[in-house]
């Protein structure tokens, strides 16, 4: 019997810490950002851009300096500077056709390996920004997974939210096979 309560009690405090492990993710444990979180749906159209930021800082404690969306309410922070934003103006949008793997929160992909010049799940490939690079440092390029949103501002461009961390970067698409 003795055993029996040692071996429950082991198991209540190893799984209290697990517990209480899960809390400490960025958003400051509220699960503010990441976390798991799925927007519903991506940004809207930005009506009156502002200008490119020089640098990025985070909007609120526990935030990451970032772009990211802010679970309570799915606002996209950080996807402001609208449709004249120099930094995403393409020549030749879609120059490697449209992704058509599924947009949205129903279509969450597990990357499958490379990097930020050039990542891929499902036989689809995908290219960040290159202002987007600094953001995505911390992107597990072989397990994350991602929601691929499209940008109602940035013609030729996608947004790949990241579910884990709650961060977002441009990403043109590459083709498949």
């Amino acid at each position: 019997m003795k055993n029996q309560f040692l071996l429950f009690l082991a198991f209540v405090s190893i799984s209290t810490f697990a517990f209480a492990q899960r809390g400490e993710q960025k958003g400051g444990g509220s699960h503010e950002v990441g976390g798991g979180h799925i927007p519903a749906k991506g940004p809207a159209m930005v009506k009156h851009g502002a200008p490119a930021p020089e640098h990025v800082v985070a909007d609120k404690d526990g935030h990451p300096a970032a772009p990211h969306v802010d679970a309570k309410g799915d606002k996209w922070v950080g996807h402001d500077t609208g449709k004249n934003d120099a930094r995403f103006h393409l020549d030749h949008p879609w120059e490697h056709g449209h992704f058509a793997g599924g947009i949205g929160k129903g279509h969450v992909w597990h990357l499958a390996g490379g990097g930020p010049s050039r990542f891929w799940f499902n036989g689809f490939y995908f290219s960040v920004a290159a202002p987007d690079l600094g953001f995505c440092g911390d992107w597990l390029w072989d397990s994350d997974q991602v929601v691929i949103y499209d940008d109602p501002d940035h013609v030729g461009w996608y947004l790949a939210y990241n579910v884990r961390l709650g961060t977002y970067v441009h990403v043109m698409y590459m083709g498949n096979g």
